[in-house]
């Protein structure tokens, strides 16, 4: 009698045991789907805010490649970049770039551009830079990456392409120097990154030569 009664309790625990795994599992897929969709949301809203619907017809989410570059880019693992297209053509492109020389640390952030070389845009997607000095290179702070839209390799100069302190164009933080001297490095290598690397970027072969013999 005793071992029927520990017999049945087994299975109902297995049953229960079961049951409730289903029911984690299932609460567990929906849940991961639901932050996996809100994630894809903000990161589409982050690539609009650089490159509007109005200048593209893809879904730049989903014309992606991958980059590991550490020397232009500053990137510490691979990432992703995104091309923007209308019609087929390439429009522009936003690069993931990290500035490693933050007053309190890493700088990450994506930085928008054209394809006549131009800045589309910047966003600060993360860092530790110090409340109400360097983190006004956040866009929620401050629009001061705003300041780097339609500057290029040639505007400015390369000797320009610094903070007023250090005789460049580009504004400072009253008390913080290190953060935009950072992000503003950061910006000016990503550009050569797209300089030297254009084909691949857009798709685009570079014009042949004419031959002259």
């Amino acid at each position: 009698m005793l071992g029927q009664s520990i017999s049945k309790n087994s299975v109902l625990l297995g049953l229960f045991a079961v049951v409730t795994t289903g029911v984690i599992a299932g609460t567990y897929l929906s849940t991961r789907g639901l932050i996996q969709e809100n994630i894809r949301h903000a990161e589409e809203r982050a690539l609009l805010e650089i490159i509007p619907k109005s200048r593209h017809d893809n879904s730049m989410l989903d014309d992606i490649d991958s980059v590991a570059d550490s020397e232009l880019l500053g990137l510490r693992e691979t990432k992703k970049f995104y091309r923007a297209t209308q019609n087929g053509k390439f429009v522009g492109a936003i690069l993931p770039a990290t500035a490693r020389d933050g007053y309190t640390g890493d700088v990450d952030m994506i930085v928008g551009i054209n394809l006549d070389g131009s800045i589309a845009g910047v966003r600060v997607l993360s860092h530790r830079e110090t409340p109400g000095l360097g983190d006004q290179v956040d866009y929620k702070k401050s629009h001061w990456v705003d300041g780097f839209i339609g500057k290029s390799l040639s505007n400015p100069e390369t000797s320009k392409w610094a903070v007023k302190k250090d005789k460049g164009v580009f504004d400072q933080f009253t008390g913080a120097t290190i953060t935009p001297r950072a992000v503003t490095g950061a910006v000016h290598r990503a550009l050569l990154y797209f300089d030297a690397n254009r084909a691949t970027i857009t798709g685009i072969a570079p014009k042949q030569e004419h031959s002259h013999e």
